[in-house]
């Protein structure tokens, strides 16, 4: 028995057919989604410079932070919205461009990759003022990031204006091996890696779990030890202690370390088992900073990143950090809570 394909009047395409039209539309549309994720279109003016993001499934604040280099809960305050309401699958999200996230620079960071942000010509627009119009980027930059022998533009050209910049680790926008990429480059977005903490299934943000603060590495900026690149060559040192050891060892070189005793908390991580990178939340240090966590009935200490701020969840209510559960493996902690002296 074979069907009918071409068919005229109110006569019923056939079931089967219909499947496949069904599936051929959900692969475009995602495809279409997936361009747009990829190619970066900046908005607004100096001062107050955005991208668009449309919110896919298992997607929250903290995963969209991870990929734009954002904190989590300043992302929902610039979009005026409330951080424990979560977000919709659709939604429109915008993408604060800062001096964190944002650079018309070139120069390598350690562990920062330099994504493409665009600007689409416009009739009567000329480079010097795609120039003016994006804190004030020289002609000469515009021109080496866009390969342009003149000052010429056509309408409907696409110009890279900036980069976004985004940790090679956290984000799954980084698609380039080395530190900049040019106006010929295709983005295509990696898979994310998976020693890191997978997003929540649903739209709510990760510390909404009313048990344990999942999957909330929020993307952060690098602590100043980091930025030292004499201390950058020692970062594949990967001790029981964890990588971050030599950057803690730069960061109190000048200063003397602050301690603080008290108690710690455990949230659960895929990352830190294999890599040696121990992340956690503090209330007293600032995000990127390397804190020395000493586990009081062992002894033991390792190293970790500060994510962000400890969620705010009454399993937390007292705790002076909550560290990733690869790092309470490595100080000998068999229980959610132990006691521990911080240092950073």
């Amino acid at each position: 028995m074979s069907y009918p394909i071409i068919c005229s009047g109110n006569c019923k395409l056939p079931i089967m057919f219909k499947s496949l039209l069904i599936i051929l539309f959900t692969f475009i549309t995602t495809d279409l989604l997936f361009a747009q994720q990829n190619e970066l279109e900046i908005q607004g003016t100096t001062n107050n410079l955005y991208v668009q993001h449309t919110v896919a499934p298992k997607e929250n604040f903290y995963s969209i932070g991870r990929m734009y280099n954002v904190n989590a809960k300043e992302l929902a305050s610039y979009n005026h919205l409330h951080f424990q309401s979560g977000l919709d699958i659709g939604q429109i999200v915008k993408i604060p461009l800062t001096k964190n996230n944002f650079t018309q620079s070139t120069k390598s960071q350690p562990n920062y990759s330099l994504v493409p942000v665009y600007h689409t010509v416009a009739a009567g627009e000329t480079l010097y003022r795609l120039g003016v119009n994006y804190n004030k980027v020289s002609l000469a930059s515009l021109k080496k990031w866009n390969n342009l022998s003149s000052d010429a533009v056509s309408v409907g050209n696409r110009m890279i204006v900036g980069y976004l910049k985004v940790d090679k680790q956290l984000s799954t926008l980084d698609n380039n091996a080395g530190n900049t990429v040019t106006a010929s480059t295709v983005n295509q977005q990696k898979e994310p890696n998976p020693n890191l903490p997978q997003t929540a299934s649903k739209t709510p943000p990760a510390d909404s779990n009313p048990t344990t603060p999942e999957n909330t590495e929020a993307t952060q900026p690098v602590s100043q030890a980091e930025k030292n690149p004499s201390v950058a060559a020692a970062k594949n040192t990967n001790s029981s202690e964890g990588v971050f050891k030599p950057f803690y060892d730069a960061q109190i070189a000048n200063k003397p370390a602050e301690t603080k005793s008290g108690q710690a908390g455990v949230f659960k991580s895929t990352s830190g088992w294999q890599d040696g990178k121990y992340y956690c939340f503090s209330n007293d240090a600032p995000a990127g900073t390397i804190l020395k966590i000493t586990n009081n009935s062992t002894g033991k200490s390792v190293y970790a990143k500060v994510l962000d701020t400890i969620p705010d969840i009454q399993q937390n209510a007292g705790l002076i950090v909550v560290v990733s559960n690869a790092a309470a493996g490595q100080l000998g902690n068999d229980e959610n809570k132990f006691d521990c002296v911080v240092s950073y």
